[in-house]
């Protein structure tokens, strides 16, 4: 069993005993510390947030006990069901409530399932709200509405629809183009609410020919849910079997975009947001933002368009907090996340769908062919599983001595350059693991660099 808790949210494995897995017991304290967070940062007010879900078996549970938790507390809520994270965070703003609950454990296995809290504005929780939330709910400190002042629900399963309608609405989305085009794409939503949300955006882009590969919300995901090359083969096969133009595939929140080109290649995660990326800035100049652990190929396309690339902490709060900040006009992380300020500060698969398809289209390039424009870059991603009682920041230190002389970023875990490649490890925020992802211009010599970090970080522990 784990139960993690971190500005992420809440996240873990369902069952168990209270405060050592993800049961009803933590779901009502922590969703209890959170409205009293709310009542705090929103004195006087009735308050007002958005729970949706996506299709993970849990989901109804953990969306039950929510809900009621929120009435309890005297909130009203607005149910908008099963759903994506970034309608959900759209939802929050059209609704003008005062926050947001997204019930999904993104790209974890089934057993697991998580909180995401949203503030008023859509955005996930600072760092400093984040921990104020974790503060109220070790205190316990919260009391519950009475008769009279108990919240209550609606439901809207409208969400989605108007989230594509502001899609389609975006001055850089051709709808038209798109229908010209005459396009054939391939669907894998991991039976999620990808499978939902994505052949209705696609209908609605007027893409000829959609075929759907699980995208039966059942929640019984069908492979591994994180959209990674190594999980992809099915869909790979679709798309050189029925001779489609392209395949998309999405985690279970709906907040990460993978491509697969028309010859059942990977486009490769990281380039997602690099194409797009390439496509916003040009016609809008401007800045761009992704995480540390995120290729290089986006500052490259930035710098050639004239505008000035910055790399923030990993973390989506953390890449928009960036992104304000510096005034970009596109960002995201390199796990396959657009986010798209336009339309919304939050990781959103439709809009990088949407923008992507509308390039391919009006440039009259093969997927394949826009993927050959960027440098190759490669990222080896690896992890390591800990324990409670290993000092993850003291064997980080160690490896910040041993490479020194080596120019070296901390401001997220540690980043070390060398030369022309880079090496970034860092504690997980949603995982009992350290991350230890290395680039460099072929994939032998970044795994090599990982390996070489990686027999470090073992030979810091055994001295331990």
């Amino acid at each position: 069993m784990a139960l993690i808790k971190s500005i992420s949210g809440i996240r873990g494995t369902i069952g168990g005993k209270p405060g050592e897995g993800l049961t009803p017991a933590d779901i009502v304290r922590f969703t209890s510390a959170y409205t009293a967070f709310l009542r705090e940062s929103h004195p006087g007010k009735k308050l007002s947030v958005v729970v949706g879900r996506d299709a993970r078996v849990s989901g109804l549970m953990v969306n039950n006990l929510v809900i009621g938790t929120l009435m309890g507390m005297g909130t009203n809520v607005l149910d908008i069901g099963l759903t994506t994270t970034p309608t959900t965070e759209i939802a929050v703003v059209d609704e003008h409530a005062h926050g947001g609950i997204i019930i999904t454990a993104s790209h974890n296995p089934k057993q697991w399932n998580a909180l995401k809290l949203l503030n008023h504005l859509g955005e996930f929780l600072s760092a400093a709200d984040g921990e104020r939330v974790l503060a109220m709910a070790d205190a316990g400190d919260f009391s519950y509405a009475e008769i009279a002042d108990l919240g209550n629900c609606r439901a809207d399963d409208s969400y989605i629809q108007k989230h594509i309608d502001k899609v389609l609405a975006l001055p850089l989305v051709d709808a038209e183009a798109i229908k010209n085009a005459h396009l054939h794409v391939v669907v894998d939503a991991v039976n999620s609410t990808g499978g939902i949300a994505i052949p209705a955006l696609l209908k609605a882009l007027n893409v000829s020919k959609v075929e759907k590969l699980y995208c039966d919300p059942t929640g019984i995901f069908p492979h591994n849910p994180e959209p990674l090359p190594e999980h992809l083969a099915d869909i790979c096969d679709a798309v050189v079997k029925s001779r489609a133009d392209i395949g998309f595939v999405v985690d279970p929140d709906v907040d990460r975009l993978a491509i697969v080109n028309e010859n059942g290649e990977p486009f490769g995660e990281e380039y997602t947001l690099v194409a797009v990326a390439d496509y916003i800035l040009q016609h809008t100049r401007g800045n761009t933002v992704s995480n540390l652990s995120s290729t290089g190929a986006l500052k490259v396309v930035t710098e050639r368009a004239g505008g000035e690339y910055f790399a923030s902490a990993v973390g989506e709060v953390n890449v928009v907090e960036m992104m304000k900040a510096k005034g970009a006009v596109i960002g995201g992380e390199g796990n396959g996340g657009v986010i798209y300020p336009e339309l919304h500060y939050g990781r959103d698969a439709l809009v990088g769908i949407a923008l992507f398809l509308t390039y391919m289209v009006k440039s009259g390039k093969k997927c394949s062919a826009i993927r050959d424009q960027y440098p190759d870059y490669f990222i080896s991603k690896n992890k390591i599983e800990f324990s409670p009682e290993m000092d993850i920041e003291k064997i980080l230190q160690a490896i910040t001595e041993k490479y020194k002389a080596q120019p070296i970023l901390t401001i997220d875990g540690i980043k070390i350059h060398f030369d022309n490649e880079w090496v970034h490890l860092r504690r997980s925020n949603t995982e009992p693991i350290v991350r230890i992802y290395a680039e460099s211009d072929m994939m032998t010599k970044a795994d090599n660099l990982a390996g070489k970090i990686i027999n470090d970080f073992k030979d810091i522990l055994k001295d331990r």
